[in-house]
């Protein structure tokens, strides 16, 4: 088993796949009988909730969340070259993270603009698995393929084998403890952020990350397909005195907004800069070799490009995706636009991330947005919005 990323609510306007039947989580029937709503995602059936949006992201922010993200795409990388190839197919430098050590990292293209925001594991010394969106899985596998011509290495798109689940709250290492069957190699306490354990259910192995996508303390389990439904099982019956609930994407949106964690499709995209998304870090250009996307990268965006911040309001009337911003209340001319935006459920005032023109950018500086008509004040502040108590 291999571990992977949490993913995303919605896809990018710009991916797409081949046209395909609609496609069952092998969790699906759980969801059925849990009772949940479902929504099209990358031609995945998921479920979008279960009982109310509120309820469930209030559950993950207090308790725990149990969430189903076997939809996300797992690309293994394998060879002699792996290493180098990553190194030079990716923004980052993979050679030098350790074993079952996870890095962020972005495929990007020739312009510098993001084909898709990854998460790399190295799973063997010369193995890595690159965990990519769900709506960008096809990018993601195609632009690896092409640029692994020159390399010894293998590229293996292995996203159809494994059922993700995960748990996340602050009582998501209870739950695990408590989960019967399920076997860990190592102290779930030890395990670090952005690392990964062995682990097995049943006759199966277990891959368990400590990556998440909500802001909270979290664990992913990797599971074979099979046994799937069983470990789902397992891990709900643990959770009932845990205060464990199904969530569904929605709840994960606006968990991951709290959190200012950017999500493809709407903070980031092929025309997008790292830099301009508070990424420029992602991006290694003291590394040694050349990489795909490294010149752009040099000369970087125009002293006029958009960056992201976050925003803030009083009031209840939250600013959207696609909502346009002001610099005054009465300005004719949009200098910004809302990429994501929500009433938060766990602070109670409107949250967004928006582009905005560098002027606009700075911490304190007071905006106008576009609420179907109306000029709504709101505040440019640092990012995160939310950071759990440690």
């Amino acid at each position: 088993m291999r571990p992977t990323r949490p993913g995303e609510l919605m896809t990018s306007a710009d991916t797409s796949a081949p046209t395909t039947p609609t496609r069952y989580s092998p969790l699906h029937q759980a969801h059925v009988d849990a009772g949940a709503s479902f929504t099209d995602f990358a031609g995945w059936q998921m479920p979008v909730r279960y009982s109310s949006d509120l309820a469930e992201h209030h559950a993950v922010r207090t308790a725990a969340g149990i969430f189903d993200l076997s939809h996300m795409a797992e690309i293994v990388v394998a060879g002699p070259d792996a290493g180098a190839f990553l190194d030079y197919a990716l923004a980052g430098k993979l050679s030098a993270i350790e074993l079952l050590q996870a890095k962020y990292s972005l495929i990007l293209n020739e312009a510098g603009g993001i084909i898709d925001d990854i998460v790399v594991y190295r799973t063997n010394e010369n193995e890595y698995l690159v965990v990519a969106n769900a709506g960008n899985r096809f990018q993601a596998f195609e632009a690896l393929s092409a640029r692994s011509a020159r390399f010894d290495v293998s590229v293996v798109d292995q996203s159809d084998d494994v059922a993700l689940i995960a748990v996340q709250g602050p009582n998501s290492r209870a739950i695990l403890e408590a989960t019967e069957g399920l076997e860990v190699d190592g102290e779930l306490s030890a395990l670090k952020y952005y690392r990964a354990l062995g682990g097995t259910y049943r006759d199966g192995t277990v891959l368990i990350a400590r990556t998440g996508y909500t802001g909270e303390d979290g664990f992913e389990l990797y599971v074979d397909v099979p046994d799937a439904a069983a470990l789902w099982d397992a891990l709900v019956v643990a959770g009932k005195a845990h205060g464990l609930v199904p969530a569904g994407l929605a709840s994960r949106d606006t968990l991951r907004l709290e959190a200012g964690m950017p999500l493809y499709g709407h903070e980031l995209n092929t025309s997008t800069y790292p830099a301009q998304a508070g990424l420029g870090r992602v991006v290694s250009l003291a590394k040694d070799t050349d990489f795909i996307g490294r010149a752009a990268s040099e000369e970087g965006p125009s002293a006029d490009a958009r960056v992201l911040v976050g925003l803030v309001s009083a009031g209840k009337r939250a600013g959207r995706a696609d909502y346009e911003i002001f610099p005054s209340a009465d300005a004719t001319e949009a200098a910004g636009v809302i990429t994501s935006g929500a009433l938060s459920p766990t602070l109670g005032f409107p949250i967004a991330m928006a582009y905005v023109a560098p002027a606009l950018a700075q911490l304190g500086t007071e905006v106008f947005v576009d609420v179907r008509g109306s000029r709504i004040p709101a505040t440019v502040t640092s990012l995160p919005f939310y950071k759990r108590q440690k």
